[in-house]
């Protein structure tokens, strides 16, 4: 079983509201093969919500200085529950994403420039052995 980022699977669960809808993604939710997920649902986050990044000290802060590291630990924790529980061996979540990114997130600065680095769940579940990939990677791969 592979765990997905919801938002890819055309679930309106994005900050703003949206989605980043992905045929493949929804594919493999509709055929069995993948989990939906949003951290920041899991964690109890409205929709919409803030945007928030990762600061330098590796918390998270929407830009009017209000902190998230907790929820947002809180989130990854719930995925990597859910993952544990349908035994996922992959995921396949949203790049960029403060909770999703893989190789490349946000820098903080709210400027739209990227860092090199993970989402606090692709940090978790990467820890615990599960194997991230973004969007973007998984469209290269087929």
């Amino acid at each position: 079983m592979i765990l997905v980022s919801a938002c890819l699977a055309g679930f309106n669960c994005r900050y703003d509201g949206g989605n980043k809808e992905n045929k493949e993604i929804i594919r493999l939710v509709k055929e069995g093969k993948a989990i939906p997920v949003c951290p920041e649902q899991l964690a109890g986050l409205p929709i919409p919500r803030k945007a928030v990044e990762e600061k330098a000290s590796g918390k998270i802060y929407a830009e009017d200085g209000e902190e998230f590291t907790d929820i947002f630990i809180k989130g990854a924790e719930e995925t990597l529950r859910i993952a544990k529980m349908y035994q996922c061996t992959k995921a396949i979540l949203k790049s960029h994403s403060p909770s999703c990114g893989t190789n490349q997130v946000y820098d903080g600065s709210f400027s739209g420039n990227l860092k090199a680095g993970h989402g606090v769940t692709t940090k978790l579940l990467k820890e615990n052995g599960i194997e991230v990939i973004s969007e973007k990677d998984y469209n290269l791969e087929h």
